[in-house]
């Protein structure tokens, strides 16, 4: 199994993200018993991200500067979003039982409202640098926050009949775009560059957001556990499907979707239809134009080649159609 370039440099920074993670929790108040401390780290080992994106802000950092270490803080702030956010959409989609170890499912809640939201805000607020970054680091927090709810807002709420490529990916670029920008930005400002300069970063992460979201659904085909189909959430794949399916076979394709909320064999029916060769074939085709974007993007920002590689084969990766 190939190991990419970003996937070895957290092998180097995770002793750095784990030392910051933990100054981060020792902020959480003590008072008269650690239980908000104990049940956020509790939350955190029980609800792991499965891919090391949190170097994401320390390589646009250094992509910047030439070093990556003084944006560990932005690490923990990614880890901490992503750890509430995933949980909240899991609850969100009826997940039951989930993952939370020894806390309940109120207490669950509680810890991940702390860490998307308080404890994050206080990384952030002690940060040595100045006010007006101050300001702008916590306006980007807050701004990738809510167009992410907006995002999974209308993931929520849109239906396969009304699915098209444009909303697909209306929808992409809040609940997967907007928190990539967001730490790319904020990367971009720890980093004292110009506001262009934190525009384009911030659009690369929107970009890459699409990119593995994309990625992600894939995932979720290739392992058999077919979530998506099973919350009737509208995926690109999905959209493609309907966009470009003539009266018939869109009926067919609504009809599945409807029933594959309840049944196993109407969710096989539905996969084996999303992963046919001409389908495929225009969806790559889309994936490469993302792809294509996100190194345009790379391109006008250059920086230290040895990061900005880094982030180009994380691209590449991330737009390889693996169905």
């Amino acid at each position: 199994m190939k190991h990419l370039a970003y996937q070895g440099f957290y092998r180097d920074m995770a002793s750095q993200i784990d030392k910051e993670m933990a100054a981060a929790l020792e902020q959480l108040p003590f008072h008269t018993s650690p239980s908000a401390r104990e049940a956020v780290a509790e939350l955190l080992t029980q609800r792991q991200l499965a891919y090391p994106l949190c170097v994401l802000p320390m390589i646009t950092y250094a992509a910047e500067t030439g070093t990556p270490r003084p944006a560990a803080p932005l690490s923990v702030v990614h880890v901490l979003w992503w750890t509430s956010a995933c949980y909240l959409d899991d609850l969100a989609d009826g997940h039951h039982p989930m993952s939370t170890g020894s806390l309940s499912g109120n207490e669950a809640l509680l810890a991940a409202t702390a860490a998307g939201t308080s404890l994050p805000l206080q990384v952030l607020q002690g940060l040595d640098t100045s006010f007006s970054e101050h300001k702008a680091l916590i306006s980007e927090f807050v701004s990738g926050w809510t167009i992410g709810i907006e995002g999974q807002l209308s993931d929520i709420r849109e239906t396969a009949e009304d699915a098209s490529r444009a909303t697909a990916i209306a929808t992409y670029r809040g609940k997967s775009g907007a928190p990539y920008g967001m730490i790319t930005a904020m990367a971009s400002i720890l980093a004292g560059t110009s506001a262009e300069r934190t525009a384009a970063w911030r659009e690369f992460g929107y970009v890459f957001g699409i990119l593995w979201q994309i990625f992600n659904d894939q995932q979720d085909i290739l392992s058999g556990r077919h979530e998506d189909l099973r919350n009737s959430t509208v995926t690109y794949l999905l959209a493609c499907a309907v966009d470009d399916a003539p009266p018939p076979a869109r009926k067919e394709l609504l009809n599945l979707a409807s029933a594959a909320r309840q049944s196993d064999i109407s969710r096989q029916q539905l996969a084996e239809l999303l992963v046919e060769p001409p389908l495929l074939q225009r969806y790559q085709q889309d994936v490469t134009e993302f792809r294509d974007e996100a190194h345009r993007l790379l391109d006008e920002l250059g920086g230290h080649e040895t990061y900005t590689l880094m982030l180009r084969e994380l691209v590449e990766d991330s737009a390889r159609l693996r169905l």
